[in-house]
């Protein structure tokens, strides 16, 4: 299909135009490419790699959580040069979305971790600049803290930190994926129990002891692989587009 055809589509899908987001994330088209679409790759982060991958697979669009600009007004020379000198090369165009897939009510990040879970979503959790981010759900059954961090494993396919303070039994659990970890207080005062994120400054300890609530550091990356997945699985499903996701997991 047409490349502009398809980012309109996708545009107004995820909600891109208007949604707030910090001022570098550039969502939408960063980078042009060709002018047909037959196949695509998606990825969490814009980095060497993984742009060396998309040009290996031979796509005609990339499609990143994290794009090429958070830096800011600086001069095409580096690193910068030679993630766009592939792309340019490969004829590979690049897509980015940040907060409003990690907004999105049916395949943002948030809502299909919160989901992984097994949460019975019932509200929102967190905002930037009055749009709407993360959400708080209840479990089936109460759990013991140390086995909902085994779920929240399992659903990450990776390590959790686990910061205690809360209950005895978790069963409210607040989500919001990536550096959520700012959000701890209005998750404790919401009431819940829990709060799952990716990471969190130092003083989130604190914050977790004397706010009483338990808070879970399941990965930046691990928790951010959610929503650009199916982004990917959502476009091939709709209009039969060859995709790919490609992992580049940072530990982190």
């Amino acid at each position: 299909m047409k490349l502009e055809s398809l980012l309109q589509y996708v545009d107004e899908y995820l909600g891109v135009t208007g949604h707030p987001d910090y001022r570098t994330a550039l969502n939408g088209l960063q980078v042009a490419g060709p002018a047909n679409v037959e196949s695509i790759a998606t990825a969490v982060d814009a980095s060497a790699g993984t742009i060396d991958a998309a040009a290996d697979l031979g796509v005609d669009l990339l499609m990143v959580h994290h794009g090429l600009f958070w830096n800011g007004l600086k001069p095409v020379v580096g690193r910068l040069h030679r993630r766009l000198s592939r792309l340019l090369a490969a004829e590979v165009a690049l897509y980015s979305c940040h907060l409003p897939l990690d907004s999105h009510s049916e395949i943002g990040n948030c809502v299909l971790l919160a989901r992984a879970l097994g949460l019975s979503l019932e509200g929102r959790l967190g905002a930037y600049e009055g749009a709407d981010l993360g959400w708080w759900g209840r479990l089936d059954e109460p759990l013991d803290p140390g086995v909902f961090q085994e779920v929240v494993a399992t659903a990450v396919g990776g390590p959790v930190q686990a910061l205690p303070g809360g209950p005895e039994v978790v069963e409210t659990v607040g989500v919001l994926t990536g550096g959520g970890g700012s959000f701890v207080r209005e998750a404790a005062e919401l009431g819940l129990d829990a709060f799952v994120t990716g990471e969190g400054a130092h003083h989130t300890y604190f914050d977790a002891v004397e706010f009483g609530i338990h808070v879970l550091f399941a990965g930046h990356y691990a928790t951010e692989t959610f929503g650009i997945r199916a982004l990917g699985e959502h476009l091939t499903d709709r209009f039969g587009l060859e995709s790919h996701f490609i992992d580049q997991p940072t530990g982190l």
